[in-house]
């Protein structure tokens, strides 16, 4: 616990600096490597393929994309997705890049997290040596293997950036505080506005700041310490709602398996707090997803929020004497507000607890725990100054093995499956997922067995039934069973999108339900408009229906607008307008287009030979077939348009 002297003793005890910022900083560094250096080969895992920058959004188009479009990017987060913008300019598809840069903040967390510490911790009441318990502190958050999943899983880079942005705006903050001028709070002020565009959990520094200088000060003024900070309460409570509706109405954050009393709740946040302090202080069988708690089956789900309540109210008491217990004990519950369970957020599906959502409240308990240990470190009348140091490096590194073998979890998505379900049996998502990526890998028998494991545990589980269904007709050709899957992944819910398309691409190919089909892609259009690839498929399906070669064009415009990229698409679109004389020049400049985003696209060149032979270009078919040969050599198709330019005229090549 966090010990302090009267304010008028503090005075009087001189504050030890200790050593500067740069040589504590090569510590957390070797810290840092040790833990994560296992995980650096790591690959994509759970959501990543949402927040690398998918390739609509790589040109400088997609930029603007990600500000202005709300659906663009799995959340709106616009600062963390320009930050994943710029690093796939650098390094593209490359894991090792984003683990490095999630690395260096947790690194440079780290150290800020310590001198923020020092600065408040000599200007405070504290008995220990000030620099020392900082870095004690700022060594624990760098080791504690409860921070791994931030670190080690390339989406959590909303947490390490938005935490890095988190202490900057607080250091100006302070900054401001002293000096009461109008360039640090502006300053401070935008780095705040950053660290909400990166992940709003961030909203809750306003309210860490209040409880900072109650700490330090002993009461809060209204005009001194209130009044600055109101408008970042008002941006930071309507960040919180965009989130909220976006959690709700963009990712999926509703409906049956969200809906909890309010007394349950309140509830849950009891239980939510003790899980977590109980994480940092024995970090062990730390899993991935957690089970979910059934709150109705627990005949003791109230002792936990009493407990709470009674642990605040203690350090209520003894505020007078000692403020630093409830300030680390407000920081850590305050800074868990948006995940205790009053507002929806999708992982709740899965479970109401997961590691990197304490990622930043963890300092509060850690700070605490480094100051208590740094006053026993000190009390030399005791004899324990030196065994004491020992004994806080020994736990630094116990905490940092513990982390390191956590790390090697996060190498790739079956070893992270796999450890999940030793640890939760039950996870149908982890089964669903493991599925997955063994479907991906060829390994069709093991993915049947937990596609089929995920429905014994769940069995309203529409993902499940989904994949099912497409593992079904694409391994077993057997489309009776996935119609059936597909239909009962939309009877659970029937707004799922990605399940309209599959059934529509299983009713496109059966004859007699082409009508049917449409009605299905145009659901999932309705669902995801900005999808490029529904319409697409859509633009597939009525180019092959008589009379319906506008419509069809019409989709595929519409598909290469949101996803410029696709040689595909225009190719298809190229092939759709040759059919209709006089349109051959659009259809080769398509052609074209299609080559230009993609040369190795072999289809573009052939179907460009095709045209020109058509149009009597023969020099020009040659050059493309050539060309078709050079990305896929002995190409049937290539070589047999070849032979018949043997047999033309050699007068009316080049034309």
């Amino acid at each position: 616990m966090v010990s302090e002297r009267s304010s008028v003793l503090q005075r009087t005890v001189p504050a030890r600096l200790g050593p500067p910022l740069w040589m504590f900083a090569p510590l957390v560094a070797l810290v840092v490597l040790f833990v994560y250096w296992p995980s650096i080969r790591g690959g994509f895992l759970w959501d990543d393929a949402a927040h690398i920058t998918r390739a609509d959004l790589r040109p400088l188009s997609g930029l603007v994309k990600i500000w202005a479009n709300l659906r663009e990017t799995q959340q709106y987060y616009p600062v963390l997705h320009s930050a994943f913008w710029l690093e796939h300019r650098i390094w593209g598809d490359s894991t090792s890049g984003y683990h490095l840069v999630n690395m260096a903040l947790h690194g440079f967390n780290a150290c800020l997290f310590s001198a923020l510490l020092s600065r408040l911790f000599r200007m405070g009441s504290i008995q220990a040596d000030p620099w020392g318990a900082a870095a004690l502190a700022g060594l624990l958050f760098a080791a504690h293997p409860v921070c791994v999943e931030s670190v080690a899983w390339m989406s959590e880079q909303k947490n390490t950036l938005s935490l890095a942005l988190y202490l900057l705006a607080a250091w100006v903050y302070l900054d401001f505080c002293e000096t009461r001028r109008l360039k640090p709070y502006v300053g401070s002020s935008m780095l705040f506005l950053a660290a909400l565009g990166t992940k709003t959990v961030t909203a809750t520094l306003p309210g860490a700041l209040l409880v900072v200088l109650w700490w330090r000060h002993g009461r809060i003024q209204a005009r001194r310490d209130v009044l600055p900070l109101v408008p970042w309460f008002a941006v930071a409570a309507a960040s919180g709602i965009l989130t909220a509706w976006v959690e709700r109405h963009v990712v999926g954050a509703e409906g049956a398996g969200f809906e909890l009393a309010p007394f349950d709740r309140l509830l849950l946040s009891g239980r939510i707090v003790w899980f977590y302090l109980g994480k940092l202080a024995w970090p062990a069988d730390l899993a991935f997803i957690y089970p979910r708690w059934r709150l109705d089956a627990d005949p003791w789900a109230a002792i936990p929020l009493l407990g709470a309540m009674a642990i605040t109210a203690l350090f209520w008491a003894i505020r007078s004497r000692w403020r630093g217990p409830l300030a680390a004990w407000l920081f850590f519950v305050g800074s868990l507000f948006p995940v205790l369970g009053f507002f929806n957020i999708f992982p709740f599906l899965y479970s109401y607890v997961a590691d990197h959502f304490q990622y930043m409240a963890s300092m509060g308990i850690l700070a605490a725990a480094a100051c208590s240990l740094a006053t026993l470190v000190e009390r030399r009348s005791r004899g324990i100054t030196t065994a004491g140091r020992v004994l806080c490096l020994a736990l630094v590194a116990g905490l940092a093995a513990i982390a390191r073998a956590r790390s090697s979890a996060f190498l790739s998505s079956e070893i992270l499956y796999r450890d999940t379900l030793s640890k939760n049996p039950s996870c149908w998502m982890a089964e669903n997922n493991l599925a997955a990526e063994l479907e991906g890998q060829g390994r069709a028998a093991e993915a049947f067995d937990h596609y089929r494991s995920a429905l014994r545990i769940r069995p309203d589980y529409p993902e499940a039934h989904n994949n099912l269904g497409n593992f079904l007709l694409k391994t077993r050709g057997s489309t009776t069973e996935a119609r059936y899957h597909y239909e009962e992944a939309l009877r659970i819910r029937p707004g799922f999108a990605e399940a309209h398309t599959d059934l529509a691409n299983l009713l496109s190919s059966t004859p007699g339900a082409e009508q049917e089909a449409i009605g299905h892609y145009e659901t999932a259009l309705a669902l995801k408009p900005g999808d490029s690839q529904i319409h697409f498929d859509l633009a597939a399906l009525l180019a092959r229906l008589p009379g319906r070669e506008a419509e069809a064009e019409a989709q595929y415009e519409a598909s290469i607008s949101l996803n410029p990229g696709s040689a595909e698409a225009h190719s298809n679109l190229g092939v759709l307008l040759a059919r209709t004389p006089g349109r051959e020049g659009e259809a080769l400049a398509e052609f074209a287009e299609a080559v230009r985003v993609d040369p190795s696209y072999v289809a573009a060149h052939l179907n460009a030979a095709i045209l020109e032979v058509h149009l009597g270009r023969l020099g020009d078919a040659r050059n493309s077939c050539e060309r078709a040969l050079s990305k896929d050599p002995g190409n049937p198709l290539a070589l047999q348009i070849l032979d018949g330019l043997k047999e033309k005229p050699s007068s009316t090549q080049g034309r």
